[in-house]
């Protein structure tokens, strides 16, 4: 019997139009689902559903491994959190959006209903997002060292600016003198770089973005390389700490802990509907095309 997850968080809106429709076909259908056990509290307190007897989760290590599909309802930050569940598992993510048009959850919550048949029927795209991964050189395990966005370094408690020093493969690349340093995959490359000035690279380019945070010498810019390096950091400060972010997963670390950064060895699967494109996400969320003037 087909299984799948749900997840999604207090931050999802308009949950109550769609969950019990949704929860519906699946019964409808005889598909077997379990939901995050976070995500039951908010579906209590905003749907009529009676939930006490739903299988749950709380964490990767519970996770039914089995399962089909993982729904995440919500938008890109649901998706950045539900693959601290996913991790190397394979378990294809759809990202069913509930508010603005997203680039990881494109499917909008209007038309889920209608693609329903198609994910059952395995009429879908599998579109596979590579990650990156942290070491510290302390020797301490970062709980999910992982982001399939970005991992960034950015000043704490000081209005001074940081420097970064970067290397790739031990050899040195530069010293940014800035607030911050993200290095971006693809999949990133839509989100904190962007707003940084870094451009915008295609999810299926292998590639990685370091891109600095409003950086003191206008020399300096973003920059592309392969997802094959491995990018070392070192990081002087004024202040004793710095922080670092794993897409929204914040940690403070002393100025004596150095950073390795390099392609995760897994990759997150995010489904698309058939007749959905990257350049279709891209062109309605940027708008381009819109300019009436042309």
């Amino acid at each position: 019997m087909t299984k799948i997850a749900l997840f999604g968080q207090k931050t999802s809106t308009s949950l109550t139009d769609i969950i019990p429709i949704f929860l519906n076909y699946l019964a409808e259908n005889n598909i077997r689902y379990c939901i995050e056990e976070n995500f039951v509290e908010i579906l209590k307190e905003t749907t009529e559903l009676n939930l006490n007897s739903i299988e749950t989760f709380s964490s990767y290590e519970d996770l039914d491994k089995s399962i089909k599909f993982f729904f995440s309802f919500g938008g890109d930050g649901t998706i950045l959190s539900a693959t601290t569940f996913v991790k190397d598992s394979n378990i294809p993510i759809i990202g069913v959006n509930t508010g603005r048009l997203g680039f990881l959850a494109t499917i909008n919550k209007n038309v889920l209903m209608e693609q329903m048949d198609s994910f059952f029927n395995d009429e879908y795209n599998i579109i596979p997002r590579t990650l990156l991964t942290v070491k510290r050189s302390d020797g301490v395990e970062i709980e999910n060292n992982f982001a399939i966005n970005e991992v960034t370094v950015v000043r704490r408690e000081t209005t001074s600016m940081i420097t970064v020093d970067a290397y790739l493969n031990k050899e040195f690349l530069n010293s940014f003198w800035s607030d911050g340093l993200i290095i971006s995959t693809p999949t990133g490359s839509t989100g904190y770089s962007l707003s940084c000035g870094g451009p915008i690279v295609h999810p299926s380019n292998q590639n990685f973005i370091i891109t600095p945070v409003a950086p003191h010498n206008l020399n300096v810019r973003p920059l592309i390389v392969s997802e094959n390096e491995k990018i070392n950091l070192k990081i002087r400060s004024r202040a004793e700490e710095y922080f670092l972010s794993l897409d929204s997963r914040n940690f403070p670390l002393s100025t004596d802990v150095e950073l390795t950064i390099e392609k995760a060895d897994f990759k997150i699967l995010i489904v698309e509907a058939v007749d959905a494109t990257y350049f279709t996400t891209l062109r309605e969320k940027m708008l381009w095309g819109s300019d009436k003037r042309n």
